[in-house]
């Protein structure tokens, strides 16, 4: 039977160039209130081992230390093979969730398959390129009159809402699939341009808006790894194809 801890250690609380250090703590803070322990931060613009962090953190100055600072969001995603981002913005042919509905997808994946939970900057939320490493997107309801939150409330309102939307006291363990990590189907994403690029499907300057359409296809279909490796392979063979018919050619010139 899992316990509570082990669900939820498996979950990474990402912050993406958090401004303010007073919020790291109290994002510390409320991590431990709900049992997270696994705290990154891209790129931040603030000390968060300052000594206001550590006053905000209070009795979670265990969280506050072990934080993991990264420079880039895809670092920061390496090896998760779920994530979930917070965004208003909404997203074509990836509707908005409310976070009870969404978050205990983050926990459906064996306990040595990490996810993620990602929160934008204090200032301009989430871009769309930060976007595409999400898999399934959040918006907190609140009053249209004033929707914005400070991202503490925020991290606190959706780690509550992770920690009771699981029946902890069942023992049915996922079904253990092995599922691509997400810097797994980077590498796949850009195979799949070059290709692309190759036989002339896309071009450089329209590259961009197309990949944004493939990679909304293939996160919501959840690639394992067979998979995954099945469409690296079928990449691999057109290309093997292509230079195979370009050396051909040659010979006959």
């Amino acid at each position: 039977m899992f316990t509570k801890a082990q669900k939820l250690a498996s979950v990474r609380i990402v912050l993406v160039e958090p401004a303010g250090d007073r919020n790291i703590g109290a994002i510390s803070r409320v991590m431990k209130n709900f049992g997270l322990q696994h705290l990154v931060l891209v790129n931040p613009q603030c000390d968060p081992q300052s000594e206001e962090a550590r006053r905000a953190a209070v009795h979670a100055g265990e969280v506050l230390a072990a934080q993991q600072v990264v420079p880039t969001l895809k670092d920061a995603l390496q090896g998760c093979v779920r994530a979930i981002a917070t965004t208003a913005r909404d997203r074509e042919k990836s509707p908005l969730e409310h976070p009870h509905t969404a978050l205990p997808w983050l926990l459906e994946t064996p306990l040595e398959q990490p996810s993620a939970l990602i929160f934008g900057p204090e200032c301009r939320g989430l871009s769309n390129q930060e976007l595409n490493y999400a898999q399934r997107f959040v918006r907190i309801p609140s009053n249209p009159d004033y929707s914005s939150l400070n991202l503490a409330q925020a991290v606190a309102v959706c780690c509550y809402e992770l920690t009771q939307s699981v029946d902890f006291s069942t023992g049915d363990r996922p079904l253990p699939l092995d599922y691509a990590a997400i810097d797994e189907l980077e590498g796949y994403y850009q195979h799949l341009q070059a290709v692309l690029l190759t036989i002339g499907y896309v071009y450089p300057h329209t590259a961009a808006s197309r990949m944004e359409k493939f990679r909304q296809i293939f996160n919501r279909a959840h690639l394992d790894k067979a998979e995954l490796s099945m469409l690296r392979g079928i990449l691999t063979q057109m290309q093997w194809a292509l230079q195979k018919k370009a050396e051909s050619l040659e010979d006959k010139l």
